[in-house]
């Protein structure tokens, strides 16, 4: 278990390998294994010398917390607990997925006092503009789920098919927070990587911000969608080469 700053307790699993240390994001309704692909990647990592943390956020999985008292600050936290505790092994690179970019870009302006460095970036999907992903959902996935939030003033949540109910608070922040341009302003190497075929995350968005900033590289996976349920296997090996190189590690 990770214990936050404001107390919170986060359920977590360590894949031990060598001194540099990975920090698993997951993306919103998910958990520390991401549809298994982050068990895949942590096995992958450790096997190139790399230690591996993977967590739930407050609220997901097995983590305390209840799903509609979820905000970015709230993750933001989760993710400084993770790389503090990660970063004790040595240096901390991130790979987040989907909304797990929020907290992650964010993140990247903390002061070295706040937590350890993050040493480099793989972003997964990355959700970077909170407007057209969440508040007016340009995608067909994001459309379906979004755009009638009638329940937000009615009940105080909007509820996830069934599964996760996302509070009013969140879409609060949505309306104020910019993770593209925190990505922009941040330094350090990055690897972006998006399916074309994405149904819920605009591609040519991530696509866009990769070119603009300096020391990103971008892969588009084709025809694959969010989630990488098509080729999987193929981002979990590009990801872990990607790491290896950037941290001088064998493999």
């Amino acid at each position: 278990m990770i214990t936050t700053e404001d107390g919170v307790r986060l359920d977590s699993v360590w894949h031990r390998g060598g001194p540099s240390a990975v920090v698993l994001a997951h993306g919103i309704t998910g958990d520390r294994h991401e549809q298994g692909l982050f068990g895949a990647l942590a096995e992958s990592l450790v096997s190139s010398g790399f230690s591996v943390l993977r967590f739930s956020f407050r609220g997901h999985g097995e983590s305390e917390g209840q799903p509609r008292d979820l905000t970015v600050a709230g993750q933001v936290r989760d993710l400084r607990a993770a790389v503090r505790a990660a970063g004790a092994a040595g240096p901390v690179s991130v790979v987040a997925s989907s909304f797990g970019a929020v907290s992650t870009t964010l993140a990247l302006a903390d002061p070295p006092s706040a937590t350890p460095p993050v040493r480099s970036v793989v972003l997964w999907q990355p959700v970077l503009d909170l407007r057209r992903t969440f508040l007016e959902p340009e995608l067909p996935r994001g459309i379906e789920l979004y755009s009638d939030r009638s329940s937000l003033a009615e009940k105080g949540f909007l509820d996830i098919e069934g599964r996760f109910e996302l509070g009013a608070p969140l879409f609060e922040e949505f309306t104020r927070l910019d993770p593209r341009a925190a990505f922009l302003a941040a330094k350090g190497p990055a690897f972006v990587i998006h399916g074309d075929a994405d149904e819920h995350v605009s591609h040519e968005l991530a696509r866009a911000t990769a070119a603009a900033r300096p020391g990103t590289d971008w892969w588009s996976v084709p025809g694959d969608g969010h989630g990488f349920r098509r080729r999987g296997p193929e981002v979990v090996a590009a990801t872990a080469r990607w790491l290896a190189a950037k941290a001088g590690q064998p493999g």
